[in-house]
């Protein structure tokens, strides 16, 4: 799904650039460039973040 129009980011491809290494917020505006246009999408992405890193946690939690 497309969270962020301007540049044409889906939640995929935020979740692949959370995977890489990206954990906060600013990290993903200055590699995807989302929210720094508009900025209707932060609260999308700041969603998307926060759930991939509980998601990661918690399959982390589970494998120790």
């Amino acid at each position: 799904m497309y969270i962020c129009i301007c540049y044409g980011v889906t939640d995929n491809k935020i979740k692949e650039s959370i995977d890489n290494g990206a954990q906060t917020m600013k990290s993903l505006t200055k590699e995807l460039k989302v929210g720094s246009k508009c900025g209707l999408c932060r609260c999308s992405v700041k969603k998307t973040l926060n759930n991939h890193l509980v998601q990661i946690a918690e399959a982390e939690d589970a494998i120790a």
